[in-house]
Parts: structure tokens; sequence; C-alpha cells
């Protein structure tokens, strides 16, 4: 079984910046891509941020240039560094995986969501 566990979260005012964690772990045999979602109350869980293992990125369009996502390979382990924070990115983040548990067998994984809130 694979865990996911995001940590970061918090109340930040407009213009500040957070970072977001989230590690990985149990049977992994290999990691293909980790990602981050974003789900307000009434809406669908939208894309923020995504990373292959080659190290590929893609992004939303409103956070392009706000918001940075990296991995370290070797902890299992993907960032979300989120600056220029504004009211419109408050929602709850959930991390995303697409991890093999062995050679032949891969499941998407998710973790339980860490709440985010920017406001003065």
């Amino acid at each position: 079984q694979v865990q996911l566990v995001e940590s970061g979260g918090g109340l930040v005012q407009p213009g500040g910046s957070l970072t977001l964690s989230c590690a990985a772990s149990g049977s992994i045999f290999s990691i293909v891509a980790m990602g981050w979602y974003r789900q307000g109350p009434g809406n669908q869980r939208e894309l923020v941020a995504r990373i292959t293992s080659g190290g590929s990125t893609d992004y939303a369009d409103s956070v392009k240039g706000r918001f940075t996502i990296s991995r370290d390979n070797a902890m299992n382990t993907v960032y979300l560094q989120m600056n220029s924070l504004k009211p419109e990115d408050t929602d709850v983040y959930y991390c995303e995986g697409y991890i093999y548990s062995s050679r032949s067998s891969w499941n998407e994984y998710w973790g339980q969501g860490t709440q985010v809130t920017v406001s003065s």
C-alpha cells in the first residue's frame, strides 16, 4: 500500500507565500508523476501543477509565474512553493501520485488534503 501525506497548509495574507509538501511512503517501486490539485466547496477538483519523473512540469494558467513545483526523488517528496498568493487561491489542496508498487502494477493515489486560506 502507498500513502501520500501532505503538510504545510495554513492561513496567509494576500501577497504572502506558503510551501506545501507531500511525502509518499509504503510499497513504492517507482513514481511516474506527482502533482497538486485543489478543490473548493461545490467545485470540481482542478490541476494546479504536476511534475514527472523526468522533471517535466505542467501548471494551471492561473498559477503560472507564482507557483513552482519540485520534487526530491530520493525522498519521494514533492513540493509546491506558492508565492504572491491571492484570496482566490483559497482551497483544499490535494497531493496526487501515479505510483508503481511493483514492476507491473501502478495506481493513482491521493493525499488527505490540506487547507490553504488566503485572507487579511
